[in-house]
């Protein structure tokens, strides 16, 4: 089944908002020969799905700006997005409805390298707070988080966060 990429028109059935062909070339680039290491496009092709999903999970209510339509599947396109580090000097610049930032793709290609090794969003149980194996012995601190974060990939992003990316809590709305 071939990968349905979003290409800034709001597609009511895209999978990923980076295609196989600009994942390959953002790995390439990047020197990560782990992405053209996996047997086949469809292993790429399931990672990009992977990633994508997480991407929704995961930032959906924390993206800046708002979904162009009620019908497109995924996070973008959005409108409304501005680009806090460009202006002409007198107005903020914003980010065009029609694509998926560079910003976004690149984050998806990142995440389904990731995927393509292990999951991204792992059920997560009890905390260890110590661990002996032989002489070593590990222990965590109290309250600290069992989640994996990506922090690459969430400086990558902060941009287009409401947020500013300086935060995973939850977003709050005045009623």
């Amino acid at each position: 089944m071939a990968l349905i990429t979003e290409d800034g028109t709001g597609r009511a059935d895209a999978e990923s908002f980076c295609s196989l062909a600009d994942a390959t070339t953002y790995h390439a680039a990047m020197g990560n020969a782990a992405w053209a290491a996996l047997a086949t496009d469809a292993l790429r092709e399931q990672a990009l799905r992977r990633a994508t999903v997480y991407m929704g999970q995961t930032y959906r209510l924390r993206w800046a700006g708002y979904r162009r339509t009620d019908t497109q599947a995924l996070d973008w396109p959005r409108h409304n997005v501005p680009k806090p580090d460009t202006s002409d000097g007198r107005f903020v610049a914003y980010y065009s409805e029609t694509s998926v930032p560079t910003e976004v793709r690149n984050a998806c290609a990142e995440l389904a390298l990731k995927a393509s090794a292990g999951e991204l969003l792992a059920d997560v149980g009890q905390a260890v707070t110590e661990r002996t194996v032989g002489p070593i012995t590990t222990k965590y601190a109290a309250g600290s988080v069992a989640v994996k974060r990506y922090m690459a990939v969430d400086r990558l992003l902060g941009p287009l966060l409401a947020d500013g990316g300086s935060s995973s809590a939850l977003r709050l709305v005045r009623g």
